[in-house]
């Protein structure tokens, strides 16, 4: 039996990103970036009010609600000299300018401020010409015609420099940063309407069986809903995939082979779940194997032991056969081929997060084999301690409860020499969390 090690090694050895594209900025949330977005223009791309107020001279207004200092120089003296400067204590300074108009925001015609004027500006309009602060609305008695400042303010003050952002030949977004929305409203900021990235590698889902039906139908006798193929292309999607469900598939060779084939000819993966082991799989075997290199055998881990992997079609492309049981095919799913949709991402950690915990019910496990076990991570609200309870039976048996794996957050690793885990120990833990 081949290790999980063994077999991640293997599959992630075929992992291949789809060439980079140029996508729309409002098509690229979620994905990396494959350039260096460097800006060619400054922004703000001109001076602007930070706040509502008044644009001023800050030296018009800095005797304004404080103590006036009168300089007198003495004879042949030197204003600089603290002996020649007088002040005259308790004097509060009082400056009344006129308002020679109003800016509003999107205004494209310059003022122009003359000495001892104000000007009215709206937050992120353009700032007259000499006006080198604002002051807010707060710091005056308003007025329309005429303003009284009751606070000075110093030059720079609530303005918006030219390149206070970013600067021509900054750059923006960096090759390799995940594109949010902070990353999207800063490519528009700076004029960017289009964006290098790592594509989302196209997933197709196959499901086969003759014991499977649509969920649009009723079952008969001997026959179940096919789960798989939703299930797994839920998670190749959370994973980050492009998904095509392609659903049920007849498991006749030729019939069966013909569908595979049109599949690998349109994506980068493709993960086929049912018919994995037993007489039943032989014929779905050897229309596999007519179109490349599939091994299927057993891996040492449970559940989902018993699963298949090769690149097949002229493009090598990686393809999966999951088990039937739909808990093993998510769970193969999630150790196997998740790890692979990252890597075509162009994401530098391919793995879940692990976290430390203590465990706190005991738990059985295969010998021999690496353990994925369904479990609800929790936090002690006093020591801050990772606490995790295992869902289900743990070492086999109901291992195709699909209700406990949708009620578990993490799956707690059990290395495969370790056969018991006694209460209170601590167990490793690969945390579930939606995109991430």
């Amino acid at each position: 039996m081949r290790s999980v090690e063994e077999q991640q090694a293997k599959v992630t050895a075929a992992a291949v990103a789809p060439r980079p594209v140029r996508v729309a900025i409002a098509e690229a949330q979620g994905l990396l970036c494959a350039e260096e977005v460097v800006t060619v223009r400054p922004l703000p791309g001109f001076d602007q009010a930070a706040i509502d107020g008044y644009a001023v001279r800050s030296v018009d207004v800095q005797a304004a609600g404080g103590v006036v200092r009168v300089i007198s120089p003495g004879e042949g003296g030197s204003p600089d000299d603290e002996d020649d400067v007088a002040e005259s204590t308790g004097e509060i300074g009082t400056v009344e300018l006129p308002v020679v108009g109003t800016v509003r925001v999107g205004e494209r015609t310059p003022t122009r401020l003359q000495p001892r004027q104000a000007v009215r500006v709206q937050t992120g309009a353009p700032m007259p010409t000499l006006a080198d602060a604002v002051l807010p609305l707060r710091w005056s008695e308003g007025g329309e015609s005429r303003v009284k400042v009751l606070r000075a303010v110093r030059s720079g003050d609530y303005v918006r420099r030219t390149g206070d952002d970013v600067q021509p030949g900054d750059v923006a977004v960096r090759a390799g940063t995940i594109i949010g929305a902070a990353q999207v409203g800063l490519l528009a900021a700076v004029g960017r309407d289009r964006v290098l990235v790592h594509p989302r590698p196209r997933l197709s889902v196959i499901s086969v069986g003759g014991e499977l039906v649509d969920v649009d139908r009723t079952p008969g006798n001997g026959q179940v809903y096919d789960v798989n193929s939703y299930a797994l292309a839920a998670a190749a999607r959370d994973a980050g995939a492009d998904v095509n469900r392609v659903g049920i598939v007849s498991a006749e060779p030729a019939a069966f082979r013909e569908v595979v084939e049109g599949q690998l000819n349109r994506a980068e993966v493709v993960v086929i779940s049912g018919a994995v082991g037993g007489a039943a799989a032989e014929g779905i075997r050897e229309a596999l194997s007519a179109l490349g290199d599939m091994e299927v055998g057993r891996i040492a881990m449970h559940p989902g032991s018993v699963q298949g992997f090769g690149q097949l079609g002229r493009d090598a492309v990686p393809t999966f056969l999951l088990p039937a049981n739909p808990v093993g095919a998510l769970v193969v799913f999630e150790v196997m081929v998740r790890p692979l949709i990252r890597l075509a991402l162009g994401r530098r950690h391919a793995q879940r997060r692990i976290v430390q915990a203590r465990i706190v019910s005991p738990i059985t496990s295969i010998a021999g084999r690496k353990g994925f076990l369904r479990g609800q991570l929790m936090r002690d609200q006093d020591t801050g301690e990772y606490l995790v309870q295992i869902l289900g039976s743990a070492a086999g048996s109901s291992s195709h409860l699909l209700a406990t794996l949708a009620e578990a957050n993490c799956l707690v690793i059990v290395p495969a020499e370790v056969e018991q885990v006694r209460m209170g120990e601590i167990v490793e833990v690969a945390f579930l969390a939606q995109r991430g």
